[in-house]
This record gives C-alpha cells, sequence and structure tokens, in this order.
C-alpha cells in the first residue's frame, strides 16, 4: 500500500486434529479471504497445518510427511497472488522435529522459522516432541508440487524485506517465544523489523485474554513496531485445554485490532509503517545492532492505494472517552501549574501579573496561575488579574473576565488602553482610521507593555497566555502577546485548551464560575483587536487562519511523525470525512505550511514555559528549526494534490 501503510492479517481457521488435508483446504479458504480483502501479509496459527495438540502423533512419520505435502499444495495456492504467507507446522531435519512458520509467496517457499523457546511444563510439554530451533539461518530442501526442488534457509534469524517497500521488514516468532525473558523479537527489531509476526497456540483460561493484550501491546511499544499475532482456536483437541482463537494486531502500544474469543475467521487491521520509522528515528535510545548471523530474504509486492481500514482521530491531541479525557485533563493543569510553581519558588516571587480577555487561552492561564498558587500556599490576591479593554473589546468578553477574576478571588485592575493607543498612532504617524497591521499590533504591544511594567512595580512575574497552536501559525504579535516571562500555555494546542477549561467548568463546584466557564466556551476565538459590529466580535481567527481542529491535525502529523504533506492530507480527508471536502482541507494545508515556515523567527525566542505532550515547539528543545528555511519543497507538493 502507499504512504508507508500495510495491510495485514491474522487467521483462525476451523481445523481438525492430525488432518492436514482438510486443515490445507480450511487454510486456502482463508488465504483467498484475505486475497478478496487485499490483504499483504496474512499470518496462521502455530503447527495449524495438523493442529497444535496431536501429542504423541507428532511421533508419526506419516503426519509429518503428509503435513510437508500440504504445505507445498498451499504455496501452490499462492502462485496468483503476492500476498505473503505464515504458516506453523511440524518439519523434520536430521532427526529433529521443529514447530516453525513457513512463509510462502507467489509460489514460492521463502523461509522457515523454527521456535526457539519450547515449553516443558504440564499443559504444554513439547519438548517431549520437539527441538528448539536453530537461531542462524541454514539451508534446506524443499520440494515444490511439480517436482522442482530448491533451498530455502531455516533459522530464527531471518528477515523477509519488500523491494517495493524499504520500510516493510518482517520477523517471526513463535509463541512461546514470545512469553520468555528475551524474546528473539527484540534481536529482530534491533536489526531493523518493522513488523513481527507470530503464530501461537494460547489456551485460554481466565484472565488470560487480558495479560494476551497486555504482552502484545507492550512488546509493539517496546520495539516500536507492528505485531500480529495470530493464535489457534476451533478444531484443536478439548482433551485438556479449550484454544480460543484470540488474534491481535498492535501498533507500538496501540491495539488497533483484535478478534472475538471462540470465533474463526480474520483479523485484519491496516499498519502505518511510516509512523514507526518516524518514531524510530526520533527516539535516539532505540537500540539497533548489527544483523550478524541474519539472513534477509526479499520478496516483491504490488503497491497500491486502498481505502485505509484504520481510524484517524480528528483531534489527536485530545484523549478519548469521558474517563481518560477527566484523567489527562487533571494531568495537564498539574503539569502546568508545576511548571509554573517551581519558576516562582527559584525566582521567589510572591506575585504574578495575567492579562485577562475573556477569551479560552487567558482563562486557562488564570486557572494554572491559581493552581500553583494554592499548592504554594500563596494568596490569590497576589495573582494581579489585568483587563485592557481597547477598540475591539466586547462586552461578553468583559463581564466574562471581571465574573472570572471575582469567583477565583484575584486581585482585579482594569487598565483601558485606548487613549495610550491613540497617543502611540500620533507618535508614529498613524491614522486610526486604517485598520491595518499595525493598528491591530499596536494594541496587542500596548498590553504586554503594561503587564510588565506592573510586574516590575509589584515585584512579579508576567504568565504568558498564547498556545501552541497559535505559535505554530506565528498568530501572535512579536514582543507582544507573544512575549512573557513563563508561558504556561506554550505546548497546548487550542482543541485541547478548550477541554481542559470545559473540565474546570465541569468541576470546580462553584456555580457561577461553571457558567462564566461555559459562556468563555462558547465565545468566538477572536483577538478582538477590530472595532465590533453591532456590539458583537467582528473578528474571528478561525476565519482568517482556518479552522484550530484542522490545524492542530496537520500540526501532530507534521511535528510528531515527519509525515509529507500528500500522507497528512490523505489522513485529514479520512478524519473529517464528511465535515470538510477536500479543497477546503487542501486550502488549509497550504496556509499551514506557509505560516508554519514563515512565522518560526518567532518561535525561536520564545520564554520559558512546560511541555504537556509530545508535542511541543521549544527552541531549546523540541523544535530547533532555522528561521530561513524555505517552505518550498512542501509547498509544491500540497498545491500540487
Amino acid at each position: 500500500m502507499r504512504d508507508g501503510f500495510i495491510r495485514v492479517a491474522a487467521a483462525t481457521p476451523k481445523i481438525r486434529v492430525a488432518d492436514p488435508q482438510y486443515n490445507r483446504k480450511e487454510i486456502e479458504k482463508w488465504m483467498a479471504q484475505g486475497e478478496a480483502r487485499q490483504v499483504k501479509v496474512l499470518v496462521f496459527p502455530e503447527l495449524c497445518l495438523t493442529a497444535y495438540t496431536c501429542s504423541d502423533l507428532f511421533l508419526q512419520d506419516a503426519l509429518i510427511e503428509e503435513a510437508k505435502r500440504q504445505l507445498a499444495l498451499l504455496v501452490q495456492a499462492s502462485s496468483h497472488s503476492d500476498m505473503l504467507v505464515f504458516v506453523g507446522l511440524p518439519w523434520a531435519r536430521q532427526g529433529r522435529l521443529y514447530n516453525v512458520m513457513a512463509a510462502f509467496q507467489s509460489g514460492r517457499l521463502l523461509g522457515l522459522v523454527p521456535k526457539r523457546s519450547i515449553p516443558n511444563y504440564s499443559e504444554f510439554y513439547e519438548a517431549r516432541h520437539f527441538h528448539a530451533g536453530n537461531e542462524e539461518p541454514v539451508e534446506v530442501r524443499f520440494t515444490d508440487v511439480s517436482g522442482e526442488t530448491y533451498p530455502v534457509w531455516m533459522g530464527s534469524r531471518l528477515l523477509f524485506a519488500c523491494r517495493e517497500n524499504p520500510k516493510l521488514i518482517i520477523a517471526a516468532e513463535i509463541c512461546e517465544d514470545l512469553w520468555g525473558v528475551m524474546p528473539p523479537s527484540i534481536s529482530h527489531a534491533m536489526v531493523g523489523a518493522t513488523l513481527i509476526v507470530n503464530g501461537s497456540a494460547s489456551d485460554e483460561v481466565t484472565g488470560k485474554a487480558a495479560y494476551r493484550r497486555q504482552l502484545v501491546g507492550g512488546q509493539s511499544a517496546r520495539l516500536v513496531c507492528g505485531y500480529v499475532y495470530a493464535s489457534a482456536g476451533e478444531g484443536e483437541s478439548t482433551t485438556d485445554l479449550v484454544f480460543g482463537g484470540h488474534n491481535l494486531i498492535a501498533e507500538n502500544g496501540s491495539l488497533l485490532a483484535q478478534s472475538k474469543l471462540f470465533e474463526t475467521g480474520l483479523t485484519v487491521a491496516d499498519l502505518d509503517l511510516g509512523r514507526l520509522s518516524s518514531e524510530r528515528r526520533r527516539i535516539t535510545t532505540f537500540r539497533t545492532a548489527g544483523a550478524e548471523g541474519y539472513r534477509c530474504v526479499w520478496f516483491s509486492q504490488s503497491q497500491d492505494e486502498l481505502a485505509l481500514k484504520r481510524f484517524v482521530d480528528p483531534a489527536p491531541f485530545v484523549p478519548a472517552g469521558r474517563e481518560d479525557r477527566e484523567r489527562r485533563c487533571e494531568e495537564i493543569l498539574s503539569i502546568q501549574a508545576m511548571g509554573l510553581k517551581k519558576r516562582l519558588e527559584h525566582t521567589g516571587s510572591k506575585c504574578t501579573v495575567v492579562g485577562i480577555s475573556g477569551g479560552l487561552d487567558s482563562t486557562l492561564a488564570l486557572l494554572v496561575t491559581v493552581r500553583a498558587f494554592d499548592m504554594l500556599g500563596l494568596p490569590r490576591e497576589n495573582i494581579v488579574t489585568v483587563t485592557m479593554p481597547c477598540f475591539g473589546t466586547t462586552d461578553r468578553t468583559y463581564e466574562n473576565a471581571c465574573t472570572l477574576i471575582r469567583c477565583l478571588g484575584t486581585s482585579f485592575r482594569e487598565v483601558d488602553i485606548r487613549e495610550a493607543v491613540l497617543l502611540h498612532f500620533r507618535d508614529i504617524g498613524h491614522d486610526r482610521e486604517k485598520l491595518d497591521v499595525t493598528y491591530e499590533n499596536s494594541q496587542a504591544r500596548e498590553r504586554t507593555q503594561v503587564l510588565m511594567d506592573i510586574a516590575n512595580a509589584a515585584g512579579g512575574l508576567v504568565i504568558g497566555t498564547g498556545d501552541l497552536s497559535e505559535l505554530a501559525l506565528g498568530w501572535a504579535t512579536y514582543n507582544g502577546d507573544h512575549m512573557s516571562m513563563y508561558a504556561v500555555n506554550a505546548s497546548v494546542p487550542k482543541t485541547l485548551v478548550r477541554h481542559l477549561v470545559r473540565y474546570y467548568a465541569d468541576t470546580c463546584g462553584d456555580e457561577k464560575l461553571s457558567q462564566a466557564l461555559s459562556d468563555v466556551l462558547d465565545t468566538p476565538v477572536s483577538p478582538e483587536l477590530l472595532p465590533p459590529q453591532d456590539g458583537e466580535i467582528a473578528q474571528k481567527t478561525e476565519d482568517l487562519v482556518g479552522p484550530y481542529e484542522l490545524h492542530d491535525f496537520f500540526l501532530y502529523y507534521v511535528l510528531r511523525f515527519g509525515y509529507r504533506p500528500r500522507k497528512v492530507f490523505r489522513l485529514a480527508q479520512l478524519a473529517f470525512a464528511g465535515v470538510y471536502d477536500r479543497e477546503t482541507i487542501k486550502k488549509w494545508l497550504c496556509t499551514f505550511y506557509r505560516r508554519f515556515f514563515a512565522q518560526q523567527f518567532k518561535r525561536s525566542c520564545l520564554p520559558d514555559g512546560p511541555k504537556v505532550g509530545s508535542v511541543a515547539v521549544s527552541p531549546r528543545g523540541d523544535l530547533r528549526m532555522p528561521s530561513d528555511a524555505s517552505v518550498r519543497l512542501w509547498l509544491d507538493e500540497a498545491e500540487g494534490l
């Protein structure tokens, strides 16, 4: 698939114990289903050609030889497909029996991966029949249905690499290998494997499914990889155990898909190999190793563009689910407040100055400041909260600001800056009727000057209110609201600001404060620098720079994963289907790239502020970007979509 995606599947066929011919036909059915659903990597359970529960029948030559014959028929059945298939079977070599996963595609057996960790306890007594497989690959001979015999590599250190998709490198382990102290998948990932497949026969006992989910998800996170786990199910012997067919597909800690217990069929998901590669580049502690002892087996696959079978969250910065959202909001507010608490302790400041407009960002900054003061046991009266009405201030935002200040018990100061700004216009020769950028920025800089000077007089710190989304777009007046002494919202995107304020409104226990916060949430986002129209806000930010939900989406995938414009656009179309049309998304994506590159000079000199999530733009750590970098490469691709 294009753009770094790959469709994978785990399959649990209904089988018969010790009947390889029947089982081969069942496997072929699900291979056909996988091909019909455009799966590129399909994984079957451990020993599924014979059944895992054959016990001492594994000592019978007839069963071992029949399994090999049926494998040859499976390989032949793959002749018309480039889907890479992994199937489990017993394999005899030099007088020993091995539990292997056979990898085949396009009518050719590509390799055999033996199980390394052979369990030797009551319910799984494999050591009675199987030996631990070799790590370094050795050549074995395979005879296909036409009678042709050719060499095949057998060993746990095999990598299956796609010629057309360099990010697709597959390795395999088998059941107990994952549950052991040192799973083979660790070394597989260290030498470049991005996808681990596991054919398993894991029985069901109470609570095991939850542990299995944690194990597979945790391994995919630890190794920054995709993980496909296919487990044995119906048809295995129930003499002593029951197998639930619990199939799992995970990606870097996230569970993309899982099957219901005690059902047969396919579990399908689309992995994002580009995301995994990006994560590995970003995490410099991700260990790599030389590939000594490994063999790379190359294969080819068509790179078709398919409709993604993958949920794309339109609000990637916002935690999903009410319970998780409340927990995360509490955590974020605490991080912000702890950052400010430390800064106040270090500077010895007992006072802060916060400019409050009645908008979302300044409201959040004030709530964080109050929390920090409560942590320190300082009186809230030491928070000097300043309203600075000017030409664009509306009654609604002014009243909300005043209500918030009264409810929170902070000190209230009002400084009407109209006269000062008009004097400044006269000083610089600006026509007050000319509503241009000078008209707007003069107000923003005057407000910052007032806050800074009040802080000097009071011996306090000016708390910045600007958020991550505004910094990404450069929607701030340079050396105006762009500047502060500590910026508590610097890494909080606009879509998350809204949820933090909503959480506070829902949990504060003060009805009047909650009502005021709710009205702040309902107020259009605006810098209020242009005169109102009929008493209403005339300047709506999202009409000018675009919807913040789109820009936050772009920001997440551009900075977090380094995706190119084509891929960001594709994901946005999927995430916002039915909300924004193609041309609207393209328009604001181009706007995002233009502004993001052009406004880096503002981010290069940002004040300190706490990081709360995986994306931030601090010039001291998270975004070290030249202010004069060219946008041409990215904009050409975005405009050509």
